[in-house]
């Protein structure tokens, strides 16, 4: 699978998403549709969105309920997409929001990887191949970012790293996409700054591919070190995305 082919993937993911079309992300102006369900929508999301946005980085599309297209364009209406996601833009968003009971809620970003620079990197620690029917006992605090428990039928295939009979790191991945096959990683706190999580990342990458899946990787911005991980092991900046939500609901 080549670069071209996983951009492809990723995007026709995110139109059936969003209920739009692949093209609508590289428009000249921000778009606003309104939300359909879709069965073959990334399984972490509840369909039709209230409000979610994506920039692929030219311009935002926003899915959107109904009642609150109108404010929603408003607000994309006067920014520009390179804008759109950070404050005090998003003050006048929450603003706009408000008299609906909603507010933005959530935010991330997206990578891809690049197969020119995918590739495995080393571990001092012995690294195992996990499957479906080796997580049963390992839905625990420590491994919560590998694999989710309100949805194991979706968590396919894992990495754990081992110092003898203690996992020390995990990765995993969730099928949340058709297509799309989603990392998340896991490394105990003293075991931390060793090269294990880009070590079983990368692997997990790899494998993924060998399933002729596509791999990303998501961290919240705030999160650096989840982002030097995703960038050390071949990962790019694809998308970001935002969610706005019920007030009462936080």
């Amino acid at each position: 699978m080549d670069n071209k082919k996983i951009w492809q993937i990723a995007l026709q993911q995110s139109a059936v998403d969003l209920s739009c079309d692949p093209k609508d992300f590289f428009g000249s102006e921000n778009r606003v549709v309104v939300s359909q369900y879709h069965p073959d929508a990334k399984k972490y999301y509840k369909l039709p969105h209230i409000c979610q946005m994506v920039s692929y980085g030219s311009c935002v599309v926003a899915a959107v309920r109904e009642d609150v297209k109108v404010a929603v364009e408003t607000y994309l209406q006067k920014v520009p997409a390179s804008h759109a996601f950070e404050t005090p833009n998003l003050h006048e968003l929450d603003a706009l929001l408000l008299p609906h009971g909603l507010k933005s809620r959530f935010m991330g970003a997206c990578f891809l990887p690049d197969v020119a620079l995918l590739r495995p990197l080393p571990c001092e620690y012995e690294m195992k191949l996990l499957h479906q029917e080796d997580f049963a006992d390992l839905y625990l605090p420590q491994w919560s970012n590998a694999l989710c428990e309100d949805r194991k039928q979706l968590d396919v295939l894992g990495i754990g790293a081992f110092e003898g009979d203690e996992m020390v790191g995990f990765a995993a991945c969730s099928a949340d996409g058709v297509e799309m096959w989603q990392i998340g990683v896991d490394v105990l706190p003293s075991y931390r700054r060793k090269g294990i999580a880009a070590a079983l990342t990368s692997r997990l990458a790899l494998e993924i591919l060998k399933y002729g899946k596509v791999p990303f990787y998501s961290a919240a911005w705030c999160n650096v070190a989840s982002v030097r991980n995703a960038v050390k092991c071949g990962f790019r900046p694809a998308w970001v995305e935002l969610s706005a939500g019920e007030i009462a609901k936080e």
